[in-house]
């Protein structure tokens, strides 16, 4: 029977991707097989960094490498943004871009003997670029409106230590921050209507899964496309009429209290949401119910104003600072974390220094610090006055030993009380005994004392911070 693998790179947009790929194969009976033995492995890429461009040529060695009879079929951001050259890599077959990736599996299945001999394009799905060799499927991203959406887990089947499903319901950005090479690989901002939503949670719930992420390029955005196709249906309808099925707006919030209205999932985790995206309306509601997270994921880039208007990022500092406070002011115990770059071009050291103070100053818990990465076509890669290796490599270990500090300060308010959280199917041994591994409602690691079933909810009592985990047993 023949198999195939799939292995994702980056984002969590990327691994949903890779689920919905995984189904499309299941769907015409293929079979999932490690990579050292798949017939067909699928690389769906990623290109948000130079580094992240380097992983998948590394992958696509190793493959050809361990499974020199693999057919290699690149995949992804990266497949998007630079198809000739993944081509041109030792190893490749097929070069398949966001662009075509809903079509991936009919583009791969369509030979002239079932995974024998050369690819044989549909007529319909003929390569973009000629290259007989290596067909390339490669389109304009910003005229394609797929979206692919299937939860990272099968419904039904916790998978290891797969307790947590992440579902993406947007994809796409209509932002253009000048260091981001994301839109012109992943195009417009689109939105999975609301009643698939709801579709998906139900199934997951059905399937045992207590806890869900939601998850997007440009999460809070979710709706504004839904919100434009609405009204042009509108005007197609005539004067006065709504079309079927649309009651109301659709706008993020909107599609929350959907989810906790007419699903019973117990746990609603939300992503990454911009700073202007987070209204008060958001906030209130992540706060009153207790079947929200308590986790804020707030993206901030620089804490200077300068460096914010170079990357052509929509808000400032004091708006920032404002949107932190009142999710702090609402939730007190949420976990708060932020996106932070350093290094971009003509940072200076004072702006750092700015940046530094800011997020030394505001209530974060965490924080994932990245070194600019110049990305080819975007804006920044460009500019002038690019800043030394060396200086952001510095830059960046200033802020992530500050995000230390700062987690840890968190984290040690919290023993000796209690704390909501969920076990996974993850066991680890230490010198006092076996732990089971959990994460906190507000998004802190648990090593809970004992062996737990996996995916329920429990209440326990920390009793110490050991390596930016907390060390508890089951509260009484």
């Amino acid at each position: 029977m023949p198999t195939f693998h799939v292995e994702n790179f980056g984002c969590r947009a990327t691994q949903a991707d890779g689920a919905a790929l995984e189904r499309q194969f299941q769907s015409r009976g293929l079979v999932p097989a490690a990579s050292e033995h798949a017939d067909v492995v699928i690389l769906n890429s990623c290109t948000v960094t130079r580094s992240a461009d380097q992983d998948a040529r590394a992958a696509i060695r190793r493959v050809r490498r361990k499974n020199p009879q693999a057919r290699i079929v690149v995949t992804g951001c990266y497949a998007q943004r630079a198809p000739e050259e993944v081509a041109a890599l030792p190893g490749v077959a097929c070069v398949v871009g966001n662009s075509h990736k809903h079509q991936l599996a009919e583009i791969v299945l369509q030979r002239s003997a079932p995974l024998a001999g050369e690819f044989v394009p549909l007529s319909a799905l003929a390569p973009t670029v000629a290259n007989h060799q290596h067909p390339l499927f490669v389109s304009d991203i910003f005229a394609h409106t797929e979206l692919l959406a299937a939860p990272v887990f099968e419904s039904g089947d916790t998978c290891g230590d797969r307790t947590r499903p992440n579902l993406k319901v947007q994809d796409g950005c209509d932002n253009r921050c000048s260091f981001c090479v994301i839109p012109s690989v992943r195009g417009h901002s689109r939105s999975l209507p609301e009643v698939e939503v709801v579709q998906q949670v139900r199934a997951l719930v059905a399937g045992g899964f207590r806890e869900l992420v939601i998850s997007g390029i440009n999460l809070g955005r979710w709706g504004r496309d839904l919100q434009t196709s609405s009204r042009l249906r509108s005007v197609s309808a005539g004067a006065g009429r709504r079309p079927a099925g649309l009651s109301r707006k659709a706008n993020f919030v909107a599609l929350i209290r959907t989810i906790l209205a007419e699903t019973e999932l117990e746990k609603l985790r939300i992503s990454s949401v911009e700073p202007m995206d987070w209204t008060d309306e958001l906030i209130a509601l992540v706060a009153e119910s207790p079947r929200i997270a308590r986790h804020a994921h707030v993206p901030l880039q620089s804490g200077s104003d300068a460096v914010l208007r170079r990357m052509h990022r929509k808000y400032r500092p004091w708006h920032y600072r404002e949107k932190l406070d009142k999710i702090r002011g609402a939730m007190p115990t949420a976990a708060i974390g932020a996106d932070v770059m350093v290094g971009f071009p003509g940072e200076t050291d004072s702006e750092f220094e700015v940046t530094r103070r800011f997020i030394e100053e505001l209530p974060f818990t965490y924080l994932h610090v990245f070194t600019y990465s110049a990305r080819p076509g975007t804006p920044a890669a460009a500019m002038a006055n690019q800043v030394p290796a060396h200086v952001a490599r510095e830059r960046n270990k200033i802020l992530r030993d500050l995000a230390t500090q700062k987690k840890h300060a968190f984290m040690q308010s919290f023993v000796g009380s209690g704390v909501e959280a969920i076990t996974l199917n993850l066991f680890h041994e230490r010198e006092t005994g076996v732990f089971t591994e959990a994460l906190t409602d507000n998004y802190q690691k648990l090593f809970l004392a004992g062996r737990h079933t996996p995916n329920r909810w429990i209440t326990a009592r920390p009793y110490a911070v050991s390596d930016g985990a907390f060390l508890g047993c089951v509260a009484s």
